[in-house]
């Protein structure tokens, strides 16, 4: 006989079965997961990083993208969609239709300045794309680049509030950081946890390895559920820099870029007018002359240099050509699963492209981000030219280059110029959009999420985590995507990086380049109607001084609405918490530790002076291999026994530079003590049992992103700081008995103004 539930029991309160004391006289009920609505849509979207406007076929390039190519031939290209002017700000929009400084990335996430617009990680009440796809039956994915972590937070020890999984994802597998070595990655998670790798494959590069997971997500879901729809955020490390590419890419586009970057400029505007991306009014300036900006006439290069910065572009175009054969393998399967009709695919670009190489280039990445006014600084360290894009130089391109990826556009990534935020934009969707049609309507990074909530079907929560949830900033631009008659509903935009502003209303753009050292609060406001000025030539702010006061009103209005006061400047960008100077008290690290993070890392060794000691139980006669190793071919150093010797080598910037000793039996201790010397070097001194054995004077410092890899203990795991050696020995894991390595941080005793200019350039290349 059913009796009814005490009123003192415990745990039925929800349950809407009945209970007896049996399960004779009781009747379940079960709880289901949210599911999905029959039919709704799979969702891609392929994020590229640093990708100009003119850099794939459907917006006006000779690179070879055939899959792109279908891909907008049998969807809609957008030709006039904006992002922010930086990654991780428009990571952030994109993820969840809010504007990026109220979302609380104001800049990207290797700064910690302490004020709202800029907390650097997702707030409680941000809800993300993936969080409201998941509420509505969906698998959800990401691969590649995150960079919504502060480097603070990157570590195992840190919170982990705002990494993929606890934003949504199911899975993630890529990297936390703003860029990575496409051979070598300092650092890859799976899922919230770190892989520890030791040596990646002989034929390992990156954006094959994130291909290769995406699949296998997808073809681990079909294995389980024949019908659910996923959402798959591919954000690849490509084309960031260090620009690396596979050989047989590279084979490609040998000697295709020796006519240069004015010409390639004017190829590929003629093929956007013949597109009919613009109208055949439209006219594009030759070149970027504004100082600070400007890129030089090819012609009037030296022959050396025009060989040269080809080859940089070479490697460019290889991997766009690689990341198109990406996505075709991507679409391959979904058209073996049946079911590419009914997935929306979205490519697009975080930002433009970029002029981080400065004029000339560079051969040694991270030393050309490093660098104050020294006069003895090289930022371009002189390597083999052969070596460029392989695995053994971190390169980037001269900005002319950058100039031509942007076509037609003026300025940069950073900028808040077309050249910085206008990017190609590509939606297929066979079973529910248009075929091979343009649309001119201006859209905003903030409106893909409303627009894919709505061409699924789907609704929104209004809470996170018990909290009201942010509203969106962004309209979903579906009609503009279904209906060429369609009008854009996203009328105004501001705009704001570092002191650069801008303002959109309805076919006006007002614009403003912060110089640095200028007044930050103080723009000087330039005016285009892009209705009829798309490329933002002719500056009429002295024709319409009232329409100037109201969009700067506008403009006003607008950044406090979304969190962007207070303004900072790039010397703003070194401050952070005082909590960090945990991450520089002394550590002793144990053999079989993961490699330490990069940001960590770096913390014990920065601009101060530090010692190194190795504790040995006793060296006996045939004992080798790496006691310590810190970086990789970009820039680190590494202490090793090998023929009864010990070897302390030192990599600046791809310079390998060794000093070496005998070591005797039973030696217990050995240290190498760095000490600050003016002009950004270190005196280095390494001693066996506290005996000097062996001095290396005078060494560039590893400054701002520099070591890129951690800290390894009793190996040289992943990118080799000495590439001879891994040639010879492998990672070369010690073979005694090390008890562990110590770590003692020193003073800082690099000026505070020299250590917050290295870091503030830094933060801004990591975008």
């Amino acid at each position: 006989m059913r009796m009814p539930v005490p009123d003192y029991a415990r745990g039925y309160e929800h349950f809407t079965g009945s209970v007896g004391r049996t399960t004779a006289d009781s009747t379940p009920q079960w709880t289901y997961p949210p599911t999905a609505p029959a039919g709704t849509p799979n969702i891609i979207v392929v994020l590229v990083d640093d990708m100009g406007y003119s850099d794939i076929g459907p917006f006006g390039s000779e690179i070879e993208t055939p899959t792109l190519d279908r891909l907008a031939a049998r969807g809609v290209r957008l030709t006039n969609y904006h992002t922010t002017p930086l990654c991780s700000p428009s990571r952030a929009a994109l993820l969840t239709g809010i504007n990026s400084h109220r979302a609380g990335f104001g800049f990207v996430a290797n700064a910690d300045p302490g004020y709202p617009g800029l907390r650097l990680e997702l707030a409680d009440d941000v809800a993300t794309l993936p969080e409201i796809l998941r509420d509505n039956g969906y698998a959800t994915y990401a691969v590649g680049k995150w960079h919504l972590v502060r480097d603070a937070t990157m570590n195992p020890a840190a919170h982990r509030d705002s990494w993929p999984t606890q934003r949504g994802f199911d899975r993630y597998y890529g990297s936390l950081e703003g860029f990575n070595s496409y051979f070598h990655p300092n650092q890859i998670v799976s899922d919230s946890s770190v892989v520890d790798v030791e040596e990646y494959p002989e034929n390992y590069y990156v954006t094959d390895d994130l291909t290769d997971k995406a699949i296998s997500y997808l073809k681990d879901l079909r294995a389980h559920d024949a019908t659910k729809p996923f959402f798959l955020y591919f954000a690849h490390v490509a084309l960031h820099g260090p620009l690396q590419a596979k050989e047989v890419d590279l084979a490609k586009y040998r000697g295709r870029y020796a006519e240069g970057w004015d010409l390639l400029r004017q190829w590929r505007f003629d093929s956007q007018l013949a597109q009919g991306l613009f109208p055949a009014e439209t006219r594009q300036k030759p070149r970027n002359t504004e100082p600070g900006y400007e890129a030089q006439e090819w012609d009037s290069l030296t022959e050396a240099e025009q060989y040269r910065f080809a080859r940089y572009m070479e490697v460019y175009a290889a991997m766009v050509d690689n990341i198109d054969q990406s996505l075709g393998r991507l679409l391959d399967v979904l058209e073996q699963l049946g079911e590419l009709d009914d997935t929306i695919v979205v490519f697009t670009s975080d930002n433009g492209g970029t002029a981080e190489g400065g004029p000339v280039g560079t051969r040694s990445y991270l030393a050309e981000f490093a660098h104050v006014d020294d006069p003895d600084w090289v930022g371009d360290v002189p390597h083999d030219e052969e070596l460029i894009g392989t695995a053994r130089l971190g390169v980037h391109y001269p900005r002319g280059w950058g100039q031509a990826s942007n076509t037609p556009f003026r300025f940069y990534k950073g900028q808040t110029f077309a050249g910085g935020v206008r990017v190609p934009f590509v939606v297929s969707w066979p079973k529910g959009l248009p075929a091979g049609e343009i649309r001119t309507e201006y859209t905003y990074v903030t409106d893909l999420a409303p627009t894919l909530l709505e061409l699924a079907g789907l609704g929104r929560s209004g809470t996170r985590n018990g909290l009201p949830a942010k509203e969106f900033d962004g309209v979903s631009a579906a009609d503009v995507l279904r209906d060429p008659r369609a009008r854009s509903r996203h009328l105004e935009q501001y705009s704001e990086m570092t002191g650069h502003r801008g303002f959109y209303r309805d076919g006006w753009k007002l614009l403003a380049l912060h110089e640095p050292g200028a007044d930050v609060d103080d723009p000087r406001w330039q005016l285009f109607d892009v209705r009829t000025d798309p490329t933002e030539l002719h500056d009429v702010s002295a024709d319409f001084p009232d329409k100037v006061a109201e969009l700067a009103r506008a403009w006003d209005e607008s950044a406090w609405k979304n969190t962007v006061f207070p303004l900072i400047t790039r010397k703003d960008l070194a401050r952070r918490r005082p909590e960090e100077t945990l991450l520089s008290a002394p550590v002793r690290i144990l053999p079989g530790t993961p490699t330490l993070e990069r940001y960590r890392s770096q913390r014990l060794i920065a601009y101060r002076d530090f010692t190194i000691t190795a504790e040995l139980d006793g060296y006996r006669t045939g004992d080798e291999g790496v006691l310590v190793a810190h970086g990789d071919p970009q820039g680190g150093y590494l202490l090793y026994v090998e023929d009864e010797r010990v070897v302390f080598g030192f990599n600046s910037y791809g310079r390998y530079t060794t000093v070496e000793a005998p070591i005797s039996l039973g030696a217990q201790r050995i240290t190498v003590a760095a000490l600050v010397r003016p002009r950004l070097r270190w005196d280095f001194t390494v001693a066996v049992d506290g005996h000097t054995v062996a001095r290396l004077p005078d060494q560039v410092q590893l400054a701002g992103m520099s070591p890129w890899t951690g800290i390894s203990v009793g190996v040289d795991a992943r990118g080799p700081v000495d590439w001879e050696l891994r040639a010879r020995r492998g990672p070369f894991r010690y073979t005694g008995n090390l008890r562990a390595v110590v770590y003692t941080p020193g003073p800082q005793r690099v000026p505070e103004q020299t250590a917050h200019a290295l870091e503030a350039a830094a933060e801004l290349v990591a975008e």
